[in-house]
């Protein structure tokens, strides 16, 4: 038998009961002949907790200090799966981040991972060890600090070490029992799929699919890492991310579409006037990127023949709203704008399907769906496997119940089950 990888997210391990479950699985898994590493997330909601106490202390904290805070939610959880595995009769050992030889850039809260060095991780495992590990968090390569990965960032931890450790898979286990046609949350008919492809899960999770985190999918690609989604809540066989399905079992024909996913995180904002000449736009977006800022959509109007100027929108998440205000206020005397508008009460719908670019029809029944639906499109996107819109925060959710539908993604079986947490 091989390595197995093994993530427990937040609603997991939130609570004593969670976590001896949580422990008796893994045990199984070491009993069934599998070397077994864990990478476990932070009790319940403690992230949240030392977010709002943060907040309640320093408005705008160091992001060294904030690093530190943030990583304390997943080392209790490490300590205390350790000393169950223990009480079970098998010995685990618990290592951080960086002593599981996690390497980072220096970006604190968002920190991207350069190398995994798992060098104790393998001593751990030949002694016949059970290995744990801190998700979410690493050290950085040149000043040594502890760093963060940023919200989610368990799922990059664990296919990371699966990666570096060559493990057969990576099991993610969450609160649903897999990965669903949309969110069960809001479409209690959605649809569990057995078998879903890189290229289609990378763009759900890109799109605001919270089972998995898009940085997650995007390393699992890259080193050809297996993922299986679970829930550990049940004994169920939960759903395969990978090139091929797990026997080969292609069907001839790829489904159209994939899934329906939505995203209430962002926000968009708009430079308005801006003179329409080479070089602007360029200007904008570098000192957006200039502030360490990711952007999702960016839609530019036609310019207005009478004075020459066009107006540029583009969304990105509500938590960086405050700072690209700021760094386009500063660039206003390069840029010669007019003004800015930023708007967080927005939603985005995403529609994804590796088949789509081949079936004539799509973008018709998906935007007939919203019309019958009654929901106003404020921006469009399109890739050849999806169709991104943005509308009114209010109208996502109807809007993706509609779509969903309309494409006969809805499950003729029972209702998804969400045992608890938020889907990771």
């Amino acid at each position: 038998m091989g390595l197995v990888v093994q993530k427990y997210g937040g609603s997991s391990v939130a609570d004593a009961e969670g976590i001896k479950r949580v422990a008796r699985r893994i045990v199984d898994t070491k009993k069934a002949g599998h070397r077994v590493v864990v990478v476990v997330s932070a009790m319940g909601d403690t992230t949240d907790e030392l977010i709002d106490l943060a907040e309640q202390i320093s408005p705008i904290p160091s992001g060294r200090e904030f690093d530190m805070l943030l990583t304390a939610g997943e080392r209790i959880s490490m300590a205390l799966l350790a000393m169950a595995i223990k009480n079970l009769g098998h010995e685990a050992q618990s290592f951080t981040g960086s002593q599981a030889g996690v390497i980072t850039d220096s970006v604190h809260n968002k920190a991207r991972i350069i190398d995994v060095t798992p060098g104790r991780i393998r001593t751990a495992l030949d002694e016949g060890n059970i290995a744990i590990v801190a998700g979410f968090q690493g050290v950085s390569q040149d000043k040594k600090d502890i760093t963060t990965l940023g919200r989610g960032g368990s799922d990059t931890t664990a296919v990371a070490l699966a990666a570096a450790l060559d493990a057969e898979v990576c099991e993610i286990y969450t609160d649903v029992d897999g990965v669903f046609t949309a969110d069960p949350r809001v479409v209690k008919t959605a649809r569990k799929m057995d078998w879903i492809a890189f290229e289609d899960m990378l763009e759900l999770a890109s799109s605001g699919s919270k089972v998995l985190l898009h940085r997650c999918v995007e390393y699992a690609r890259r080193y050809n890492i297996p993922i299986h989604v679970r829930s550990s809540f049940s004994g169920l066989p939960g759903t395969w991310v990978s090139n091929e399905p797990p026997q080969g079992d292609r069907p001839v024909e790829q489904a159209i579409i994939s899934g329906v996913s939505h995203d209430t995180t962002e926000a968009k904002i708009t430079v308005v006037g801006v003179p329409d000449k080479p070089g602007e736009a360029a200007t904008i977006f570098r000192a957006i990127a200039d502030a360490e800022i990711n952007i999702d959509m960016v839609v530019q109007n036609v310019s207005a023949a009478a004075t020459g100027l066009t107006d540029i929108s583009f969304t990105l998440p509500k938590a960086e709203g405050h700072k690209a205000i700021e760094a386009l206020t500063k660039a206003q005397t390069v840029i010669a704008f007019d003004s800015l508008r930023y708007d967080d009460q927005i939603g985005k719908l995403s529609l994804v399907g590796a088949g789509m670019k081949t079936n004539p029809g799509v973008t018709a029944t998906f935007f007939e769906a919203l019309s019958n639906a009654g929901v106003n499109i404020e921006l469009i996107s399109t890739s050849e496997i999806r169709i991104s819109v943005v509308t009114r925060i209010d109208d996502v959710k109807p809007a993706v119940q509609a779509v969903h539908s309309a494409f006969g993604l809805d499950s003729d079986s029972d209702e998804a089950v969400v045992y608890g947490g938020t889907g990771r």
